[in-house]
């Protein structure tokens, strides 16, 4: 059996694991914890079958620090609170519930899992040693994840003080960007595969990036977060000074 082909069964094994544990909590948002625990699993499982080098170490690193923060920072907004409102509403909405959540949330998102992680996988497989492309792509990485996880302490930070219930997160990295959390996460991968480049033959891994940049810019990022403010007069007033993704002044 190839490579690529074990991977693609750890990540059905491991999608299938979480659609139990859905099951059994009666929540399907532990479909999100479950997301950047599955690249740091499927992360060190290709290391382990491949030929890594430094470079390996190096990224593998990168994706662990980067997954474990983001699953332990899911987990604890999600703690002792009610489903999440999207879950909510499909397991209000849909007629075959348990079946649609399995094949529509969990194999989908095994399915994308696997897509983003291309770069990871590739580097994994092939041994490689330190080049000007890895320093470029390990910058770029540090960028994007000085943005997410700064942008994420700071909505917290806002989001936990009772005076600010009902307004906006306006401040901060939230006064460039609508979305910096977003933003770090798209960069990161973007890095990662400035990484893989250093490789021959890495071009093909673009896929890891072009997946994750569509995923939020389109679906299910910063679409579905601001349907949920569409028409409000802050929101619209907000929206038109500042930029959806890309940090910059306000207009």
């Amino acid at each position: 059996m190839s490579f690529y082909s074990i991977l693609g069964l750890v990540v059905l094994g491991y999608m299938v694991g979480w659609f139990i544990i859905s099951l059994i909590k009666q929540r399907n948002d532990v479909a999100d914890t479950a997301w950047g625990l599955g690249f740091v699993l499927l992360a060190w499982v290709s290391f382990w079958l491949g030929e890594p080098g430094p470079v390996s170490l190096v990224v593998n690193s990168l994706v662990t620090v980067w997954g474990l923060r983001l699953a332990y920072f899911i987990h604890k907004r999600n703690h002792h609170k009610p489903e999440d409102a999207r879950y909510q509403q499909w397991r209000a909405q849909w007629k075959y519930f348990y079946t649609r959540s399995f094949f529509q949330v969990f194999m989908l998102q095994g399915l994308l899992l696997y897509a983003i992680a291309v770069p990871v996988l590739f580097i994994n497989q092939a041994r490689s040693d330190f080049g000007w492309l890895s320093v470029v792509g390990v910058m770029v990485w540090l960028i994007g994840f000085w943005f997410e996880s700064v942008g994420d302490a700071q909505l917290k930070k806002f989001l936990s003080n009772p005076a600010n219930k009902g307004t906006l997160m306006t401040s901060g990295l939230w006064k460039y960007s609508r979305h910096p959390n977003y933003f770090g996460e798209v960069t990161q991968w973007w890095g990662i595969f400035v990484i893989a480049l250093g490789i021959p033959g890495a071009w093909f891994t673009i896929i890891g990036p072009l997946t994750i940049t569509g995923l939020i810019v389109f679906v299910s990022g910063i679409p579905m977060t601001e349907k949920r403010y569409a028409g409000r007069p802050d929101w619209e007033e907000y929206k038109k000074r500042t930029s959806a993704l890309i940090p910059w002044f306000a207009k």
